[in-house]
């Protein structure tokens, strides 16, 4: 290649044209060389994977949609199939193979072989012809309510031979039916012969009572029994306090079981109204009898003495005391108690009283003989004086009814209950339970009819009031200010009791102490 220049003819270093003469002539053209460029240009040109986000409804937007369906369809297109490769499918194991192969696992040994199969046997195992027994049993029984000794013995497994041989052991003691309910008896049982014989009874031990401990060992192929005392302190206990909002609340803050405080509530109603009379400033005063054993087991017993001191009125002093083997309530200075004074028959509010008035039921006016108690359905009814039942059943429109003669030609009847807990011919004392409220027989809803009879009659129940009191004198008034005097006389709560002992002296130190108010 050549052109002209001002310095003459020289070569060119393109490869377009060739200067010849003053006239450029077209070189000849590389064809394949054209062909790569003119697709470069064209590739700059055209855009083939543009933004679909943008200009859209274009032509150059619908050129590249159709770009990137292609694309897509293409794939689709080449792509494999989704079917299952078929592959080599082993046979279920046999039960011996399972077994085998279970016998190199974890799983029996960490979940107790819960699947119900049991691990592949070795040559080592060997079935047994009987389960191996084992070589003593040690139970505990206990007897229940209504249960004798025996039974309890013969029912944990002990044969009818040692039961009765025990039993007669024990008996040179104490008399097993004098066991309380509840006792528990601990027991070891040896080997036996063979499974249809029972076991031989080789060690029993028992707390026949709270001062005494039973313990029966077989030696040589012989029973016997060992006695073992137990060292007892009966100081009563002692338990005072402040009333505050509630007596009940107080005292049992202060160590008083429910029972001790339910017979406190009784005698202190005797002589005032617990919700009128006592104040909260005021102080009660209990004992009660009370047990510990140098083991540390403790027992309370009945109530000795109800004291209740009051904020400006004359304090209430009540001692038990026993006349004619009978338990009585007297006061300090040796009055004792009411007798014939009629306690509330329920716990309820009164809603009706005696009188004419106009019958809900039968809808016309006659003579109310009684006076109503409105109470739920199950409250306990109490007699309200000592005396013996006279009917108890059914009785027209008075529904379940009871009647009791006091003697001196009185006598009470409780009508509607819906339960009777009385039968004919029993002697009730006061404060029994008889029945329970109902609505049985001409009633409108459960509650309480109480009549009282005079010499056969009705009266008014709100308008007897008769007492008999009883009084001490000579040496018993003495014996009994002594008592009285000893008692109150008790520190406040449980002091240490000392314990003297073969192996030496125990200390069995603290019990229930008051809370100071």
């Amino acid at each position: 290649m050549f052109q002209k220049s001002d310095f003459g003819m020289g070569q060119s270093g393109g490869a377009g044209t060739v200067a010849l003469g003053g006239f450029a002539a077209p070189a000849p053209l590389d064809l394949n060389l054209n062909w790569r460029q003119r697709i470069a240009e064209w590739a700059q040109d055209v855009d083939l994977t543009p933004d679909l986000g943008r200009n859209i409804g274009t032509l150059h937007w619908w050129r590249g949609l159709a770009t990137c369906t292609a694309l897509c369809a293409t794939m689709l297109f080449a792509a494999p199939g989704m079917a299952p490769v078929p592959g080599y499918t082993p046979p279920p194991l046999t039960g011996a193979q399972f077994d085998q192969l279970r016998a190199q696992m974890i799983t029996p040994l960490a979940l107790g072989a819960d699947s119900g199969r049991r691990m592949g046997p070795t040559d080592a195992v060997a079935p047994l012809a009987a389960t191996p027994e084992r070589p003593s049993v040690e139970l505990n029984a206990v007897i229940g309510v209504g249960d004798s000794f025996s039974r309890a013995l013969q029912r944990a497994g002990v044969s009818a031979a040692d039961a009765n041989q025990v039993r007669d052991l024990i008996g040179g003691a104490v008399d097993p039916d004098s066991i309380a309910q509840g006792t528990r008896v601990n027991m070891t049982l040896g080997r036996r012969a063979n499974r249809s014989q029972p076991r031989p009874l080789d060690a029993l031990s028992v707390r026949a009572r709270f001062d005494l401990a039973l313990e029966i060992v077989r030696q040589n192929g012989v029973l016997a029994m060992k006695q073992i005392p137990i060292a007892v302190d009966d100081t009563p206990l002692r338990i005072r306090g402040t009333v505050g909002g509630s007596l009940y609340a107080a005292a049992r803050a202060a160590g008083a079981d429910p029972e001790t405080i339910q017979s406190y509530l009784k005698v202190l109603s005797q002589r005032l109204s617990i919700s009128e009379d006592i104040g909260a400033e005021d102080k009660f005063d209990l004992i009660v009898e009370h047990r510990r054993a140098a083991t540390g087991e403790t027992e309370t017993g009945k109530l000795l003495f109800a004291g209740l001191e009051r904020t400006g009125r004359r304090a209430v002093n009540m001692l038990r005391w026993t006349v004619d083997g009978r338990d009585q309530w007297f006061e300090a200075s040796g009055v004792g108690e009411r007798r014939g004074v009629l306690a509330s028959p329920v716990a309820g509010r009164l809603t009706s009283g005696f009188g004419m008035r106009f019958h809900p039921l039968l809808r016309y006016s006659r003579m109310h003989q009684g006076v109503d108690f409105g109470a739920p359905t199950g409250t306990p009814i109490y007699a309200v004086t000592t005396g013996v039942v006279a009917y108890a059943g059914r009785h027209g429109g008075h529904g379940n009814y009871v009647r009791i003669n006091h003697g001196g030609g009185l006598a009470t009847g409780y009508a509607h209950m819906s339960r009777i807990a009385a039968y004919p011919g029993e002697r009730v004392r006061q404060g029994q339970i008889i029945g329970y409220v109902g609505s049985t027989g001409l009633s409108t809803g459960p509650h309480l009819h109480y009549e009282v009879y005079r010499n056969g009659a009705t009266v008014n129940p709100m308008s007897v009031r008769f007492t008999q009191a009883a009084q001490l004198a000579g040496s018993q008034l003495a014996a009994f200010k002594a008592k009285l005097a000893r008692l109150k006389g008790l520190p406040v709560g449980l002091p240490a009791a000392t314990f003297a002992t073969p192996a030496g002296t125990v200390v069995a130190g603290g019990g229930r102490m008051p809370l100071a108010r």
